[in-house]
């Protein structure tokens, strides 16, 4: 099968929507999906750009994709995170997960991050096999923490 790794530009924007809500149905979370088009080409393609993309298409029609951002570690410096790798579920076992995995390490590489970091559900057996098969370290003692929006207004009002 042929396809294409690249850059996402703003016009791509819809589909990586659908992959996203595509990924959200996956991890039984079809609902949690707040963010809209236009959102993502503004934080994506903005005065402020947010998040870098990478798009894989086969016959013009986008089947994967890859977001990351720039973080810091107070240990190691700059770093990157990789939000979500999705690859369209009639795609996958293509090597098309490998090829936007090898764009991201590659982006990672020329910006002279010191570690590419990113989660994977500990029920994704498929996705951690995946990883690391990659070299990834999967660190199963750690845990993620989040605050959510209501639970960021619920803070600020107890203060």
């Amino acid at each position: 099968m042929k396809y294409l790794i690249r850059e996402a530009v703003e016009a791509d924007m819809p589909q990586v929507l659908n992959l996203i809500k595509e990924l959200a149905t996956f991890e039984k979370e079809d609902n949690a999906v707040e963010v809209n088009v236009e959102d993502l080409k503004r934080d994506g393609f903005g005065k402020e750009k947010l998040f870098h993309c990478f798009v894989a298409t086969h016959e013009n029609a986008i089947i994967g994709m890859a977001l990351v951002y720039p973080r810091y570690s107070t240990w190691k410096g700059a770093v990157i995170h990789l939000e979500d790798l999705i690859v369209n579920e009639k795609y996958r076992g293509t090597g098309i997960g490998s090829a936007l995995l090898t764009e991201v390490v590659k982006y990672g590489y020329k910006l002279g991050v010191k570690r590419i970091s990113w989660e994977v559900l500990d029920w994704n057996e498929s996705a951690i096999a995946f990883y690391e098969s990659k070299g990834a370290n999967v660190m199963r003692d750690w845990d993620v923490v989040q605050l959510n929006q209501e639970g960021i207004q619920n803070f600020i009002n107890n203060l």
